[in-house]
């Protein structure tokens, strides 16, 4: 029984890699006054070195399409990939306020953390939420994050996966 709650279960998230908080920060700033946008992505923890059960948020995803104002910005649902290491959500609020509204209490149904960053968008401007929009804790985590990956592939993958379509389909 063990084995079937740990596949089935969400792992607890237990911070915030400082990086990714920094990244969140600075995107926020830049796009004041107008609200920032986008998802969360966590990865285990012990992968990233700790000695501790969880996930760590360690990436924002931007949905392409977004649309951002000074009072909202709205995602493009069609957009949103279906993401197995999807955690939650992080936008601004660029009038300041840590504290989610009625809009961002409808949208805190994906995932388990949400990040709100309020202006002036320093470090301690941000506070964490769960989805029913309940403060919670969320430590920052002084981690080496993965390097990007995005592009993992040479000539020869190419290759061997043009000469897989020229294969006969039965």
């Amino acid at each position: 029984m063990g084995l079937f709650r740990s596949l089935f279960r969400p792992s607890e998230i237990i911070g915030i890699a400082a990086d990714t908080l920094e990244f969140a920060l600075s995107a926020s700033e830049e796009t004041h006054p107008d609200e920032y946008m986008g998802f969360l992505r966590g990865e285990d923890a012990r992968s990233l070195g700790l000695d501790r059960d969880g996930t760590v948020i360690t990436d924002v995803l931007v949905i392409p399409g977004t649309e951002s104002g000074p009072t909202s910005a709205t995602v493009r649902t069609n957009m949103i990939p279906n993401d197995r290491s999807a955690v939650g959500s992080i936008h601004s609020h660029p009038n300041g306020v840590l504290e989610p509204s009625d809009a961002d209490l409808a949208t805190f149904g994906r995932g388990t953390v949400h990040v709100i960053i309020g202006a002036p968008y320093r470090r301690n401007c941000w506070k964490a939420f769960d989805s029913s929009g309940e403060s919670r804790e969320l430590e920052v985590v002084d981690v080496s994050l993965p390097e990007e990956r995005f592009f993992d592939f040479d000539q020869q993958d190419i290759d061997r996966e043009l000469k897989a379509e020229d294969r006969p389909r039965w």
